[in-house]
């Protein structure tokens, strides 16, 4: 049992790696999502942000810019959350 927060720390620094895309952009909405909700957030939604970072950046852009919808609820669910995030 011991270690989880060791564990909880390693992947932080994997996701954060993984927020580092090609534009500066989409760099902050997925970092202060990472910095703001990830620890306080339940293991579904986790999953669906994981699916967010397998996402190719243009498909990102669009969602967020709201040009495009992502393919399902629990997708759409969480850009909303993070588009809505203060500054």
């Amino acid at each position: 049992m011991g270690g989880s927060g060791a564990d909880d720390e390693a992947e932080l620094r994997r996701l954060r790696w993984r927020c580092r895309r090609g534009m500066r952009e989409l760099d902050r909405l997925l970092e202060r999502y990472l910095d703001r909700e990830w620890r306080k957030s339940p293991t579904a939604e986790r999953a669906v942000f994981r699916v967010l970072l397998d996402t190719e950046d243009d498909k990102l852009w669009h969602w967020f810019m709201g040009h495009e919808t992502p393919p399902d609820a629990p997708l759409q669910a969480l850009v909303e959350r993070i588009r809505a995030l203060p500054h």
